[in-house]
């Protein structure tokens, strides 16, 4: 008899239902379940659960889990709230996700690379003033994370005129794209970048990652897009950055509570703009696709993803 599939989440009821219809779409011949649907017996039995953020005391009803497949990308929540588990995690890696992602990371380096923030401002002083342009192969944008989102990011970039150059925990190849590793590299990148783009996981190596210190290696008037996680950047180290004119203005889509609090001075900086975290959205469609294939490949041929090192955070 096949085990039911649990979805363990934190969601509301209508994000429940949708994913929930979606992915038994995708998976006709399994039973895929909320957790609080399920017997003492059918949590026993269960080897797979499909999750969001799930709460760790749910996962405890669940004793002889094998894997658990996230259907988001980021999975440090997750990592740092289980305590040493036993079943291993599998996070979405999706293409629509990353063509998401290299759109969002073209649309708002082109929004800094074109100065519309500059016109915008001038449109409300009736400033006819044209600025000095900058053909796009003289820009440099720094990718911080040359993982699948990075990577794809990198070649939208390039594909449009850039000069892309990237850093990454380990040395990673993409054609085009200079890329560095290591103390040295980070510095390189921040020190090269005209436009400098986060997309790091968020891990214990990478929080505040971009503090005061980073701050005062990076190019002096460059422009900051962060689409990665809030906590990666020490809000204080880049306000006075902005203040003091070492960045000329930041593009923010995510922080370290979100909401971003009505009171937070990012919402009315006249360096900032603010994003309600939309720069690459999960497609219920597509993560239900690629969940659903991750395991009819584990049940038909006992083949798992590829799983998260815990001890690297991704």
């Amino acid at each position: 008899m096949k085990a039911p599939i649990p979805f363990i989440h934190r969601l509301d009821e209508a994000d429940e239902r949708l994913w929930l219809e979606q992915l038994s779409r995708q998976m006709p011949d399994e039973s895929i379940l909320p957790l609080n649907k399920l017997s003492d017996a059918e949590c026993k039995m269960a080897d797979i659960a499909v999750v969001a953020n799930p709460d760790p005391e749910d996962l405890k009803r669940l004793p002889n889990l094998v894997w658990v497949h996230s259907v988001w990308a980021g999975v440090e929540r997750m990592v740092n709230e289980l305590d040493n588990p036993a079943f291993r995690i599998v996070r979405l890696v999706d293409p629509e996700l990353s063509n998401t992602m290299a759109e969002a990371v073209l649309t708002w380096s082109l929004f800094l690379h074109r100065d519309i923030p500059d016109y915008s401002l001038q449109q409300q002083k009736a400033l006819w003033q044209p600025l000095p342009y900058v053909p796009a192969r003289e820009r440099t944008v720094g990718l911080l994370g040359l993982g699948e989102l990075g990577k794809a990011s990198a070649e939208r970039l390039k594909s449009n005129g850039f000069n892309v150059i990237g850093w990454s925990r380990s040395q990673k190849t993409i054609a085009g794209v200079e890329c560095f590793s290591g103390e040295e590299g980070f510095e390189s990148v921040l020190n090269k970048s005209d436009i400098l783009v986060c997309l790091l996981p968020l891990t214990q190596h990478t929080e505040n990652l971009l503090s005061f210190e980073s701050m005062d290696l990076i190019k002096p008037g460059a422009k900051l897009i962060n689409f990665a996680r809030g906590k990666i950047i020490d809000d204080e180290a880049l306000l006075y950055a902005l203040n003091t004119g070492r960045l000329q203005r930041a593009v923010l889509d995510v922080f370290a509570i979100e909401p971003l609090p009505r009171s937070h001075p990012y919402w009315t900086h006249p360096k900032v703009s603010v994003l309600p975290h939309i720069s690459a959205a999960t497609s219920i469609y597509s993560a239900s696709q690629i969940v659903a294939q991750n395991v009819r490949n584990y049940r038909m041929l006992n083949i798992l993803p590829n799983t998260v090192d815990l001890q690297l955070g991704y």
